[in-house]
């Protein structure tokens, strides 16, 4: 049985490698038991790389953390709407964490490459080298300024996320809800739909993950690109906001778009519980049920690792090829679980980009 490497479309590292704490001073390029990836890990669990996201947490200033905003009720949660982020903040966190990529790449010494192009993909993939795209969690992270899309893009950004779970000058995000529908608010704005249109001139992906319901039909309406969620669920079987209706779905499927299923437990179970006893069979029922939406062409995995909750089957990255062999025990044979693992990423990327 061959090693399938994995290209996944979503993880938070390196913010997770920046906090003070979080990562308790690890490092990319030595084991550690804390966080989920690192390069030891990443090669046992063949992990070729993904997106890597640039995401501005809340500021300190402002007040406002997760924990201190979720209010459990029967049955579910709420979690008080996150207010937008000054753009100045935004910015300088998407520069000094930019700026952090790109010191991994350099401290690797050719372990992990910023990519930019498919055919850089699949060369690192072959030379077993981590394949780093820079995404941008958010739009705020623009800053105000029209013209930082373009100036990040010279610099490596290839991947943008419109919102994350809260509004900006773009759009708005879905704020944290079980159960209940994404159609939380109001669609993109007049600078959103221009965004949108510098994106289609750069051949930037967007990302529909953590947009509203009405934003997400939005982007459907104005982009003639692939619709890409990078790691999202199935609403039907887990219903939180987070989550994409089987509507959504089916505009993702005809737009010959692509969903990163989210290894995330909350995003995942029928209870929208975080409990890290959830099992395998869990990630696979949701990529069946897309797959049954948009085809087995469309689906990858996106994992969410170093920024959520992760079920004890799923510790870190060298536990992925466990849901390979999941995969494989419901019928996928290795022309499919190559497809799931990578190839439907680097087919939508090709569409996509440049």
């Amino acid at each position: 049985m061959e090693n399938i490497p994995i290209f996944d479309g979503h993880n938070d590292t390196v913010l997770n490698l920046s906090l003070k704490g979080r990562g308790r001073g690890r490092s990319l390029f030595e084991r550690s038991k804390f966080g989920h990836v690192d390069l030891p890990r990443a090669k046992e669990g063949n992990f070729g790389g993904g997106f890597f996201a640039c995401f501005a947490p809340p500021d300190p200033k402002g007040g406002w953390t997760e924990e201190d905003a979720l209010t459990l009720h029967e049955g579910g949660y709420v979690v008080t709407d996150s207010p937008a982020l000054p753009p100045d903040y935004a910015l300088m966190s998407a520069d000094r964490l930019t700026g952090k990529l790109f010191e991994l790449e350099k401290e690797s010494e050719g372990k992990l490459e910023v990519v930019r192009s498919v055919d850089e993909i699949e060369k690192c993939l072959e030379t077993e080298t981590i394949a780093a795209v820079l995404h941008f969690e958010g739009a705020e992270n623009l800053g105000d300024d029209p013209n930082s899309l373009e100036y990040f893009y010279e610099k490596g950004l290839r991947s943008l996320g419109l919102v994350w779970s809260r509004p900006n000058k773009y759009a708005n995000g879905v704020p944290f809800r079980f159960p209940a529908s994404p159609d939380t608010g109001a669609g993109l704005t007049g600078a959103g739909r221009e965004l949108v249109e510098e994106c289609a001139r750069l051949g930037v992906l967007i990302d529909l993950s953590h947009i509203n319901e009405r934003g997400f039909w939005d982007v459907a309406n104005l982009s003639e690109a692939p619709l890409v969620a990078t790691h999202s669920n199935a609403h039907a079987i887990c219903p939180s906001t987070r989550n994409l209706t089987d509507e959504q779905l089916d505009a993702i499927g005809d737009s010959d778009g692509m969903v990163g299923v989210n290894f995330a437990v909350g995003f995942l179970r029928k209870d929208g519980a975080n409990n890290r006893d959830t099992p395998l069979e869990t990630i696979a029922d949701h990529i069946e049920h897309i797959i049954e939406r948009v085809g087995i062409d469309r689906v990858g995995f996106g994992s969410d690792f170093d920024g959520a909750m992760m079920p004890k089957e799923m510790a870190d990255a060298s536990h992925l090829p466990k849901l390979v062999d999941k995969l494989r025990e419901r019928g996928h044979g290795d022309a499919e679980l190559k497809k799931l693992a990578h190839e439907n990423w680097l087919r939508v990327l090709r569409k996509t980009w440049k």
